[in-house]
């Protein structure tokens, strides 16, 4: 398959479709292609001989040099027989213009299918159809009809919408924005908001992108990409749609969650370090301050403003706090010293609070005292300083004490300098200064907290999770065959027995349950476990039993069961007649009940299995208090997953009630994730209530529902991937393999994963200069947590990291790793191998490298290389022994590569199916 370099960095261009009428969409992108540098253009129109002085070719297979990539704009039609012939000529990819597939209808869903097939056929990588195509402004490359150029910069728009692609191009041109690139992706029947986000990764140019969204189209290769992008730069995304999906949710038995939904969204972009914004003009502000390094710790903002009583914008810092509490900010509390600190500075009629009002008539230095007194101020995580004309103190003058503060410290400074052409001066003298400065109070508390919201994203993405215990081995097998059985009767669930059986194998505790069938085998196991009971109707053909009056609570005598039993029958029968009663669930009632969560997963369309977690109880789908993660989680995903409801701070202890165990509670979390991603026989789950008694959490009602969907009849077992309903890729478990050297020392052979960051900043340290030198190309390497965090990254689809450790004394140890960073624009991957000084000439090495050879077989990697110093002849000579050979040798290093292609073939790899 070519790559994404055909596409947007070609050095060959043919347009088919291209015309010389003026006003044309054919000769206005003609008109744009010549004006590229270094590219060579060839028109393709059958009924002209030359164009704008070119030589002009009847067909794509007439042009007598290889073309890079096709620009297509003719009737749709006729496209799918052009990129059958751009595939047969050997073109690398294509940018299609034209309209009329999928988006009128039927007919053109056909159209649309067929141009997909000659693509896939060909290996063509295509943007489009229907795109309003691309800009460089770098290179002055436009594959578009639109006829603005917006100016070079380092920021990059993908669009989803044609239309607002072309006024973004006009407002970057009108505003002076520059752009890396934009790009408009149409259909995306290929080329995608993840495929971008890898090529931009790979961008020196390209700081932040910026994304209007609509759908996400291949969102596992968006997840993959996005996350990636953002441990090193800021993505900012625009999607519409927060309210659209109100009126077709679909109902769980309790509680409202939508499939497709937003709230999905939002949770995928907090999980990738994705910034979300509501609006365009949020969009350009976010880029402006995310990619600053001062970066808020907290959200606790204190406001300098010196508006005055007697002036008109004397609301302004009432208007900045309410701003602030609405997007989700903080008004910061101000110390005592920092109150006594400015009281001994400021006019004796300052406001004495938060907002620090000054006086109309402050000078440049009352503003200096109090930025300096909040920064200064250890509950101050950010200054917003308010400027507003008639102050003693002028525009420019106050703005250069603004820079000159902020450089004396690493909390950040955002500005508002209200007013016309009194303040643009000064406006521009802080942008010049790197300080985010904006129009209104409002807009200045937006981009703050937008950057504190960044900021925490990133935090997420660097957290260090904490270990969890081991996982004890399950017998899966016994799980699958309840599943089969009850698929085998018809049904779409598993009943109360069988679902305990799932928990139990889990680790995640439920209420002991015991079918009886008769009121007197009732009445003898609520001897045996004593009351208060619970009694419910087991029935396959009963969803749930509680919609049909099957539970009843609280039993606590004989004769009172005997009650219950009684009617409990008689009442299911009037709501669901016919059906058959498999016997009755008695149950050992919880007491005392102090909380009442929900816990479930659902399937999305969009993004796979999600979690959500809240407040739980019969009036859950009415007070609608829960969050929503994606799994696989750790310790540190199933603590934020929980902190963002308000059932966290219930449970914290509330009116005298116990806390719960919080940590207990995250590991019941991070277990029920492990159970969801192991089975994608499963559509979803609810426990409704997950209770908590005296601090611990007991499942008490479960329902887990079964996939049933023709499209995935038969495949659940056979897909390519072995976790089909997952966007983000679990511990690969399955990799983990027991070793031994010579002298019979015992080695576990795994992957990496984030908790083994303080196992790893050991194994480096440790190392000699010597080896670091060899490995790093320097003895003098930085071991910090974002280093290391890049180290013990966890998208196994790209970054693999095999661990090698041993026991010492009962403590674990690193010993050498070997890593395959994957690079998805070539299909390509690059290895690393690092071995401690005191295992080395121990076969270690050569047993990471045949792990990573095999691995990169198993992903369908075309190629593998490894950088090598020239000097390090150990390693050159163990390359050379399993098959790698030079590819070329400059300044003192060697890359050495190995063609997969062949080996792939004879392996027959990429049909894992391991879930364990």
């Amino acid at each position: 398959m070519a790559t994404l370099s055909s596409v947007f960095d070609p050095r060959s261009i043919a347009l088919i479709g291209a015309s010389d009428q003026e006003g044309s969409v054919g000769r206005i992108i003609l008109d744009n292609l010549l004006k590229a540098k270094g590219r060579k253009i060839f028109p393709v129109n059958p009924r002209k001989d030359t164009l704008l002085d070119l030589q002009c070719y009847p067909d794509i297979g007439s042009v007598p040099e290889h073309v890079d990539l096709a620009v297509i704009a003719i009737p749709a039609g006729a496209v799918p027989e052009g990129v059958e012939a751009c595939g047969k000529a050997g073109v690398g990819g294509a940018v299609i213009i034209s309209a009329g597939f999928r988006e009128s209808g039927a007919e053109g869903a056909l159209l649309e299918k067929r141009l997909s097939d000659a693509r896939k056929r060909y290996g063509m990588r295509i943007l489009g159809p229907n795109c309003l195509g691309f800009v460089r402004p770098d290179s002055g490359l436009k594959a578009t009809f639109v006829e603005e150029m917006p100016p070079p910069g380092n920021i990059a728009f993908i669009s989803e919408s044609n239309a607002l692609t072309s006024a973004i191009l006009s407002w970057g041109l009108y505003a002076d924005i520059g752009f890396s690139m934009v790009a408009s992706l149409g259909s995306m029947i290929d080329i995608g908001f993840g495929d971008l986000i890898d090529f931009l990764s790979n961008d020196w140019k390209t700081t932040s992108i910026l994304m209007y969204m609509e759908s996400v189209g291949n969102a596992k290769k968006f997840m993959s990409a996005a996350r990636s992008f953002a441990l090193r730069k800021p993505i900012v995304v625009l999607k519409p749609g927060r309210f659209i999906d109100r009126t077709s949710l679909e109902r769980s038995s309790t509680l409202f969650v939508p499939s497709g939904n937003d709230a999905v969204y939002e949770a995928a972009f907090k999980r990738a370090g994705v910034m979300r914004v509501r609006d365009i003009a949020g969009l350009f502000h976010a880029a402006g301050v995310l990619d600053s390094r001062k970066l808020p710790r907290g959200p606790r903002l204190a406001i300098v403003t010196a508006a005055g009583l007697e002036f008109a914008y004397a609301g302004a810092g009432l208007m900045a706090t309410d701003a602030l509490i609405e997007f989700g900010g903080e008004p910061a509390r101000l110390s005592p010293e920092t109150i006594r600190t400015l009281k001994n500075s400021l006019p004796p009629q300052w406001s004495e609070g938060n907002p620090v009002d000054l006086l109309s008539n402050t000078d440049t230095a009352g503003y200096v005292e109090a930025i300096t007194a909040c920064l200064n101020d250890p509950g101050v995580d950010g200054v917003l300083v308010i400027y507003v004309p008639m102050n003693t103190a002028g525009p420019e003058v106050v703005a250069r004490a603004v820079i000159e503060s902020a450089g004396k410290s690493w909390k950040p400074i955002i500005a508002a300098w209200i007013g016309g052409s009194q303040v643009r001066k000064a406006r521009d003298i802080l942008l010049s200064g790197n300080i985010p400065t904006y129009s209104t109070p409002e807009e200045g508390v937006r981009a703050y907290v937008n950057m504190f919201k960044y900021r925490r994203s990133l935090d997420l993405l660097h957290e260090t999770p904490s270990e969890l215990p081991e996982r004890h081995a399950l017998s899966r097998q016994k799980l699958v065959s309840l599943i089969h059985k009850a698929l085998a009767e018809g049904r779409t669930s598993l009943n109360d027995r069988e679902s305990k059986e799932f928990f139990d194998g889990y680790a995640i505790p439920s209420t002991p349950s015991r079918t009886v069938h008769t009121v007197e085998e009732a009445l003898h196991e609520a001897g045996e476990i004593g009351y208060p009971v619970v009694v419910k109707v087991v029935s396959s053909q009963i969803p749930s039993p509680k919609d049909a009056g099957g539970v009843v609570t609280d039993i606590a005598s004989d004769e009172r069961l005997r009650e219950a039993w009684t009617k409990m029958l008689k009442r299911v029968k009037e709501r669901a007649p016919g059906i058959a009663i498999e016997g009755i669930a008695l149950q050992k009632m919880i007491e005392p009940v102090d909380y009442k969560l929900v816990l479930g997963s659902r399937r999305d369309r969009d993004f796979g299995t999600f979690i959500f977690f809240g407040m739980g109880g019969i009036n859950a789908d009415l007070i609608r208090d829960f969050s929503i993660g994606l799994p696989p989680l750790n310790r540190t995903l199933a603590k934020r997953l929980m902190e963002e409801t308000k059932a966290y701070r219930l449970i914290q202890g509330f009116r005298g009630r116990p806390p719960a165990d919080l940590d207990s509670l995250e590991e019941l979390l991070v277990n029920f994730s492990h159970l969801i991603a192991d089975f994608p026989e499963i559509s979803g789950i609810e426990i409704n209530p997950l209770v908590i008694s005296s601090g611990r959490a007991h499942a008490r009602d479960v329902r887990i529902l079964l996939e049933t969907s023709p499209v995935d009849d038969g495949l659940i077992i056979n897909y390519h991937s072995p976790y089909p309903h997952l966007i983000i890729s679990p511990y690969p478990g399955h990799l983990v393999e027991d070793w031994k050297f010579r002298d019979g020392t015992a080695v576990v052979l795994r992957p990496i994963k984030p908790e083994d960051e303080p196992l790893a900043r050991e194994f480096l340290s440790t190392l000699s200069e010597e080896t670091l030198r060899t490995r790093f190309f320097s003895s003098s390497t930085n071991i910090d947590h974002e280093w290391l965090v890049l180290m013990c990254d966890t998208d196994y689809d790209r970054h693999l990291a095999i661990v090698a450790e041993i026991s010492e004394g009962g403590r674990r140890r690193i010993i050498g790793v070997g890593s395959l960073h994957v690079d998805p624009e070539s299909n390509s991957g690059e290895f690393a191998l690092l071995v401690h000084d005191d295992f080395q000439r121990k076969g270690l090495a050569s047993k990471l490298l045949r792990l990573i050879i095999s691995n990169g077989i198993k992903k369908g990697l075309n190629e593998i290389e490894g950088q090598i110093m020239s000097e390090n002849e150990k390693m050159i000579a163990l390359a050379k022994k399993l098959g790698f050979s030079k590819k070329w040798e400059r300044e003192g290093t060697q890359v050495v590569a190995l063609s997969l292609k062949d080996r792939r073939v004879h392996s027959g790899a990429g049909h894992e199916t391991d879930r364990t």
